[in-house]
């Protein structure tokens, strides 16, 4: 787009002539194109999205040309906007599509800013822009220092206590998960609904409906994705489906384009900025989403086809309190190989027991990345995504929590690709174990404030489950090293560095710990009867390194480089939906 024009064609409506205010006016294909960008400008993007209109240009009259999708006839915004600009107005009507186009094209460095910075300036305590606070820094250094003196004094009691005090982490952490797994076990908290209030449902009576779909480098599965979003059962004139683009990532858009989407797939073009995430993609989405639902799909997703009007239902259920409902996720190739089962019963156990005991406790849920449907007015008073976290739904998940509102989860399911390779699964999972480091080092800057937002229990939980995952990952390596040297070693030997308790709180967390882990992993099946997959439970304490490894790589990056958005391939498996 140059200085004095758009290249998004302003289509008008057919056989229409000149006319005054609240009517449309067509216009000359010959200088359709022309917009003066310094009259757009004096407004704001997200107005005229909101307000469905948008100044073009003055006509040779005088008169001052506005662009509506359905407001053209609408007397009142046209004595509105002449007293506004001082002169009278025509109208020319355009499609929805084509209003946003513009909007976006002219206000693309903003809408860009807003969607990397709003949070931050909105309230810079919850934004993960900046990694660790003056506090932080100066409290991390002070313990650092001190526990490189008592290092240096007393050598071995500071080595006890640090394993004493890490395996106590280690141990409450996984017993939270124990816990509140076993009150998901005794109560089914999943919003049950059923085929029958599905189709009870009227098409006339639905509102609009946005998806997300952020991709990137994706250009392999697009294909996949529009025949999967394609089977959505919901009424196409009120479902949008926005697919997000980085502006650079040309090979993926040609894909989309080739495989000749319908009419209510839109290629949104996400301009560049800095940090380049999912979460800043998805503000740019809800800059422009229409819809007053809103839901978010990976590329490789395929969701139940009522998963909307189920949604819709159990909105209705849980009250204005219900910010989101979450489906579950589960794999199409859940038996491709080891890594695949283990991710299938790490997912089962968490989506059938951890967030029904979540839910059934009143303790803050951790959205899950893909298939959150949101009521949009909420979400948008929650400041959208933080594009600074790269775990931005976990985050999302205590931000609504903090102010009252609620998750819920439905009984439907989104399938998606479950990792086939283990470098792609570190990628993966040591970017959400920094996310989660991440969300811990936001909400933490100001305790006192949250707890009496969320009260000193809900508190206990958000500690042990987003600030103690990564820690009980960081223990693993170092507990399993310990017990294979305490096994191989004299004890004599060993004994000599640690006392003989330390060395059976270590064997404890080793055994009960991962035993309890691998419990938890075999009740996953019961519930999906997949019961094949129990015996491979066994191999939890093998999957565990794999986290842990995560969990130090995902630590070296909170250091180096904070809001590096790892990219996690799809399209790797065999085996087709």
């Amino acid at each position: 787009m140059d200085a004095t024009t758009t290249s998004t064609p302003l289509v008008s409506e057919p056989g229409a002539g000149r006319h005054r205010a609240g009517r449309p006016l067509s216009l000359d294909p010959a200088w359709a194109h022309s917009i003066d960008l310094d009259l757009v400008r004096r407004g704001s993007g997200q107005r005229y999205i909101t307000e469905d209109w948008l100044p073009l240009r003055r006509l040779a009259d005088g008169t001052l040309l506005i662009a509506s999708t359905e407001r053209f006839n609408d007397a009142a915004l046209a004595d509105a906007l002449s007293e506004e600009f001082d002169e009278p107005v025509v109208f020319t009507r355009v499609g929805p599509w084509e209003l946003k186009s513009i909007a976006l094209k002219v206000f693309g460095d903003k809408v860009a800013d807003d969607a990397a910075n709003a949070l931050f300036l909105r309230n810079p305590e919850l934004s993960g822009r900046i990694v660790f606070s003056r506090s932080q820094k100066i409290s991390g250094l002070v313990f650092g220092l001190a526990l490189v003196v008592l290092a240096l004094l007393w050598p071995r009691e500071t080595a006890i206590g640090v394993l004493a005090t890490v395996s106590l982490v280690f141990l409450a952490g996984t017993a939270f998960k124990f816990f509140v797994s076993l009150q998901g076990a005794q109560f089914d908290v999943v919003e049950r609904i059923t085929d029958t209030e599905v189709a009870e449902l009227s098409d006339d009576d639905l509102p609009v409906y946005t998806v997300l779909v952020p991709v990137f480098h994706e250009a392999n599965i697009v294909a996949q994705l529009i025949d999967n979003l394609g089977g959505l059962d919901y009424p196409v004139h009120k479902l949008e489906v926005l697919i997000l683009i980085e502006e650079e990532d040309l090979e993926t858009r040609q894909a989309i384009e080739k495989a000749e989407p319908p009419a209510h797939f839109h290629i949104v073009t996400v301009p560049k900025g800095h940090p380049q995430t999912k979460p800043r993609a998805c503000n740019v989405g809800l800059f422009l989403a229409s819809g007053s639902y809103l839901v978010i799909y990976d590329a490789e997703d395929t969701p139940d086809p009522d998963q909307l009007k189920k949604a819709l239902i159990a909105f209705d259920r849980g009250g204005d309190d219900t910010v989101c409902v979450q489906a579950a996720l589960n794999y199409f190739n859940a038996t491709e190989n080891a890594l695949t089962r283990m991710f299938t019963l790490e997912y089962s156990y968490w989506f059938d027991y951890m967030l029904a005991g979540l839910d059934r406790s009143n303790l803050p849920i951790p959205l899950g990345g893909t298939s959150n449907h949101f009521r949009t007015e909420a979400l948008i008073e929650l400041g959208g995504w933080d594009p600074y976290n790269v775990t931005e739904d976990a985050d999302l998940g205590i931000r609504a929590s903090a102010i009252g509102y609620r998750v819920g989860v439905i009984n439907s399911t989104t399938m998606e690709e479950a990792n086939t390779s283990i470098p792609n699964f570190i990628r993966q999972r040591s970017r959400w174990i920094k996310g989660y480091m991440q969300t811990t080092l936001v909400h933490a800057r100001r305790p006192v404030a949250l707890i009496r937002e969320v009260g000193i229990v809900r508190f206990l939980a958000f500690a042990l489950l987003i600030g103690g995952t990564p820690a009980t990952f960081l223990g693993v390596i170092p507990f399993y090293l310990l017990t294979a040297a305490s096994l191989a070693i004299p004890s004599t030997v060993i004994s000599s560095v640690f006392p003989v308790w330390v060395l059976w709180i270590c064997l404890f967390n080793f055994l009960i710990g991962n035993g309890i882990m691998v419990y938890l992993s075999m009740m996953g099946p019961f519930k999906r009867g997949t019961f094949n997959l129990i015996l491979w439970s066994l191999l939890n304490p093998m999957y565990w390194i794999l986290h842990s490894l995560a969990a130090y790589k995902g630590l070296w990056q909170l250091l180096t480089r904070p809001h590096y958005w790892e990219k996690t391939e799809h399209g790797l498996t065999q085996q087709t939906s």
